[in-house]
């Protein structure tokens, strides 16, 4: 069922529909972080472009989630539910990563100029990964009630109309399992 929520978003954000401001706004500022994660992936695929590191890196993407699944169980958080929520970030991420290669590699004019360093960009992933972990304790009742998948709709069209179409998909990636 989820799945096709996320998908009549992208439909939604797509065609340009709004959806009334009155849906709920609760899941905004948890949708908003993960898109703010989602748009980081380009910087993580500039600083892979190029170079050895694969896209997929299954060891570090682990770390990630039992990290995750720490600091969850940490803020009285379902641990499992947690890690969830974080593989469809980091699933999100290697969307866009793959998206953008992609994209370079068929348009060499466009690859980018400057390689960031990814360990300056983990500290930012950490700060957005803390305060999606803080968002999902604020909104955990409303997560598991009956309207959560209209308001994670109605965050997702508000969110993703200024969004491109790659991270669009990225961002409709990354919020499946929001809802409980």
């Amino acid at each position: 069922m989820r799945s096709s929520i996320v998908g009549s978003a992208v439909v939604v954000a797509v065609l340009g529909l709004g959806l009334p401001a009155s849906a709920g706004g609760a899941l905004d500022p948890l949708v908003g972080s993960a898109a703010e994660r989602v748009a980081l992936s380009d910087q993580v695929a500039a600083a892979k472009w190029g170079t050895d590191s694969p896209i997929e890196d299954p060891e570090r993407e682990q770390q990630v989630l039992d990290g995750v699944a720490v600091k969850a169980a940490e803020l009285g958080l379902d641990p499992e539910e947690a890690t969830r929520v974080f593989r469809d970030q980091i699933e999100a991420s290697k969307l866009v990563q793959r998206g953008l290669h992609a994209h370079w590699s068929a348009h060499p004019d466009e690859q980018p100029t400057e390689r960031p360093d990814l360990g300056e960009i983990r500290p930012e992933l950490d700060r957005l990964g803390e305060a999606i972990l803080l968002q999902l304790r604020d909104t955990d009742e409303l997560r598991d009630g009956p309207s959560c998948d209209g308001r994670l709709l109605s965050a997702y069209a508000r969110t993703a109309h200024d969004l491109t179409v790659l991270h669009q998909a990225g961002l409709g990636r990354a919020i499946p399992s929001i809802c409980s």
